[in-house]
């Protein structure tokens, strides 16, 4: 369809507790395909504790990899100071050389877990908008003095700065996050929309980096989605809502309509729309008969969306 579109793939769940030389094995194999990126979700302690830390994954990959794009998907930001976020991602960036993407959102799947980090989720996205902001301040170079609602600092800064520039990607599907990645943002990152709201989206986030005053952008919009593969539709749906409803904790059909799943042609099929609609880059969370054999047909889904 178009060359323009990276594809990304994610870390296997609980990859990283099966020890360092499964996670390294797996880089490698993501490496020698023609895969674009792998990402990392991020979670403090989600629905009775899981996850792992996000930015902590991302340096381990960007350790591993050579070629490929790390990117969170998504970070979430209102759970932490953006001092130690701008330190965090400036060292992220370093090791990375121009091969890292930051993706912010304001998470709230599990309000316990914001809760238990101290935060109100009432004030998440007056949170997140003040600690992006400052995030971006401190990772251009500017000392920073604040004094603001969540966050004061005073001469703070982070050096080296990032050279390139980290791109921060913003997801969310909600207005406030639209605009927010308008303002802020390098791009959005849609979970769980159609193409049609995707495209709407996109012109959303445009009109809000217009109102901003904004020129300074060249906009990585991107789509993130689960998915299954089998060789049949039917055989594949079964496993990726069984996995879809063990980590969310909602049954499938809430996430079906925007969670592909059959064949990598049947996936390739429902995701080509979002190429259309202005997506410059797919995160795919795939369930499939072995990790190995994801990889694969994700991989043969970047070959059919790329059109050879």
């Amino acid at each position: 369809m178009t060359p323009d579109v990276d594809i990304g793939i994610r870390v296997p769940h609980g990859i990283f507790g099966r020890g360092g030389e499964h996670v390294a094995a797996f880089v490698q194999e993501v490496e020698a395909s023609t895969l674009d990126r792998i990402w990392t979700g991020d979670h403090v302690s989600f629905k009775g504790g899981k996850g792992y830390d996000g930015m902590l994954a991302a340096m381990a990959l960007t350790v591993l990899t050579r070629r490929v794009t790390v990117q969170t998907a998504v970070y979430l930001l209102p759970l932490r100071h953006p001092l130690t976020v701008a330190r965090q991602v400036a060292s992220v960036a370093e090791a990375a050389r121009g091969r890292f993407v930051f993706g912010i959102g304001v998470g709230g799947d599990d309000l316990l877990e914001v809760v238990n980090c101290g935060v109100d989720p009432a004030t998440r996205g007056r949170r997140t908008d003040e600690a992006l902001g400052l995030v971006r301040r401190l990772l251009a170079g500017d000392v920073v003095d604040h004094h603001g609602d969540a966050f004061d600092l005073v001469a703070a800064s982070i050096v080296p700065v990032p050279d390139p520039r980290v791109p921060v990607v913003v997801g969310g599907r909600s207005d406030a996050a639209l605009r927010r990645a308008g303002r802020l943002g390098d791009g959005w990152l849609g979970l769980w929309v159609t193409p049609e709201r995707f495209q709407s989206s996109v012109a959303a986030v445009a009109e809000a980096a217009a109102a901003a005053g904004r020129t300074d952008f060249l906009w990585q919009h991107g789509l993130l989605a689960w998915c299954g593969f089998g060789p049949t539709r039917e055989s594949a749906r079964a496993p990726l809502a069984a996995a879809m409803e063990t980590f969310y904790g909602m049954p499938f059909d809430r996430f079906e309509r925007s969670s592909p799943y059959g064949t990598p042609d049947d996936v390739a099929a429902a995701l080509a729309p979002y190429v259309t609609a202005g997506a410059t880059s797919i995160l795919l969370s795939p369930i499939g008969a072995t990790p190995d054999q994801a990889l694969a047909d994700v991989a043969h889904v970047r070959k059919l969306l790329h059109g050879r």
